[in-house]
């Protein structure tokens, strides 16, 4: 019996729907392997079909396209390591999350999911039974899929039907604190079953999800052996012992966790690239503002895409102070991009000339106010369409959610670098970035947001004039947003009654404008978009 098995672990990027594509991605780790001796490959969750397929995976014909590519790939990779991979699967009627391991030639063991996690789980899916461990060079693996190692049933059922190692894959998405509470539950399955564990996650940016990577290996009794860079793509070459006691795995490459201010500006980074990749286009168009927020999208596209594909443009009124434009000016010249100034005064003067014979003695009014950024967007998605650029809307979290993003205006564009960061978080991540350059970033090793943008935020950085001032706005903002809570919530957390109710309405009267805003990173468990999702059109207001 083999006292040694040597695992290849393949932290891959997979691009949903580009079967051909993942297949090559997987034949060239694969390869990685039997170069290094291995005896077995393994992939994440689903990395065949690429994550975030949402309802491709009720196509029948994608399906069975992903299965044939699975048996091909296990015919190609018939002399060698034996390869693990996620692929969707269908079996009589029903439709699976399944973990196919491959070897001489073809598949020989199938892991079905067992527990479905949200809805859009079981929208997809159907829950397979909870199968039994399969064996490999004399080693004996079980693979909980995803949820299934989070609850202690599947891993305790391998490990009574003779599991020695649990592989888990997974395809996980950022956000802030979830690598915690997904290392806390391996933990526990370690400990709960006396095993190693290899918990396998998928890496890369999809629509507004980010898989973070993070792979990491566990001694039973819950030591880590080996992490694996999280945004970054990575192959590594794990040695598993048998002792007296059991399987253990050696100690291998280890890569610090950085901070939470890295994660989210590396994740904001990667999303965006990979958002441009993915979708075939490789240059983008932003407006630059004067403020923080543009100015950190601004870098986020230079070090996602390098400045030679971003360009910027100002579109100054007669009211834009001269200051915020010299500032914004002086940003692009610190990412080293292209900065076209377009004054919008004539523009808007005959709009509003154009205007004037039906509004009549109204005046202008709010139709005068949300002319001027409707009028920028307008402006903005012509020179991207005669560019061939995307055009990227820098909205924060928090103008999403009082409603400063206007309609048509400041929210309309293809893709919202900033879209899941409070104002006051933007602020902290400009002087992080400020501070720090990093090998994966595209841009120059200097400070991109001039220090102006960050000692003296606008009106509406700061809420405006009616408005609790940023930090305090955006404390109330998250008990709303991201914690589900009420005006009580925030009254108990220290915030002024009226302040945090007129927040809430502000909240409820928005929601048809945040319903067309492109697509963002996602960064916390309750970005807007797919996690937060409102009726447009109901008359709840919390009494408070």
């Amino acid at each position: 019996m083999a006292d040694r098995f040597r695992l290849t672990m393949a932290q891959l990027n997979p691009i949903t729907g580009d079967l051909s594509g993942n297949a090559a991605r997987a034949r060239s780790a694969w390869q990685q392997g039997r170069a290094a001796g291995a005896q077995l490959v393994a992939l994440p969750q689903l990395f065949l079909s690429g994550g975030n397929a949402q309802d491709l995976l009720r196509s029948p014909a994608f399906t069975q396209a992903c299965m044939d590519t699975a048996r091909q790939l296990a015919a190609d990779c018939a002399e060698g390591p034996a390869l693990a991979m996620g692929c969707p699967w269908i079996d009589g009627p029903r439709r699976y999350d399944a973990y196919l391991v491959c070897s001489g030639g073809r598949i020989t063991s199938s892991v079905f999911r067992h527990h479905l996690g949200p809805s859009e789980d079981s929208r997809h899916f159907d829950s397979g039974p909870i199968g039994g461990p399969y064996a490999l060079g004399g080693l004996r693996l079980g693979s909980p899929i995803g949820q299934d190692a989070w609850d202690e049933d599947v891993a305790e059922t391998l490990a009574e039907t003779g599991a020695e190692l649990l592989l888990v894959p997974d395809a996980a998405p950022y956000q802030r604190g979830g690598q915690d509470i997904r290392l806390a539950h391996m933990v526990a399955r370690g400990i709960e079953t006396g095993l190693p564990l290899v918990y396998l996650n998928m890496v890369g940016g999809q629509d507004e999800q980010i898989f973070e990577g993070g792979s990491f290996v566990l001694n039973p009794g819950g030591q880590a052996v080996l992490q694996l860079p999280v945004f970054e793509e990575a192959v590594a070459h794990l040695d598993l012992l048998r002792s007296p006691e059991g399987w253990r795995a050696a100690e291998g490459v280890f890569v610090p966790r950085p901070d939470d201010l890295e994660q989210d500006y590396h994740a904001m980074v990667l999303a965006l690239r990979d958002h441009c990749r993915k979708t075939g286009q490789d240059r983008v168009l932003l407006g630059l503002s004067g403020e923080a927020g543009s100015a950190l999208a601004a870098s986020i596209a230079v070090d996602a895409l390098g400045a030679e594909h971003v360009r910027c443009v100002l579109l100054p009124s007669e009211q834009s102070p001269a200051a915020a434009l010299e500032e914004a000016k002086a940003c692009a010249g610190a990412l080293g991009c292209r900065c076209d100034v377009l004054p919008v005064d004539g523009a808007q003067a005959a709009l509003t000339a154009t205007l004037a014979p039906l509004l009549g003695s109204a005046g202008p009014g709010l139709a005068g106010e949300s002319l001027q950024p409707r009028l920028r967007a307008l402006l903005l998605g012509a020179l991207a369409t005669g560019f061939g650029e995307r055009l990227l809307t820098p909205c924060s979290k928090t103008a999403l959610a009082i409603g400063e993003a206007t309609a048509h205006g400041a929210v309309a564009g293809g893709y919202n670098p900033i879209k899941d960061l409070y104002q006051t978080r933007i602020f902290d991540i400009c002087r992080w970035r400020n501070a720090q350059h990093r090998p994966w970033m595209s841009g120059p090793d200097r400070a991109p947001v001039p220090v102006g943008l960050l000692a003296a935020p606008s009106a509406a950085q700061t809420g405006g004039d009616t408005l609790p001032e940023g930090p305090v706005l955006d404390g109330i903002l998250q008990i709303l947003v991201d914690r589900d809570g009420c005006v009580a919530d925030c009254v108990a957390a220290g915030f002024d009654r009226a302040a945090a109710a007129q927040v809430a309405d502000l909240l409820h009267r928005t929601e048809h404008a945040r319903a067309l805003t492109p697509p963002g990173a996602r960064l916390s468990p309750r970005a807007f978009g797919k996690d937060r999702r409102y009726p447009i059109a109901h008359r709840w207001r919390d009494p408070g």
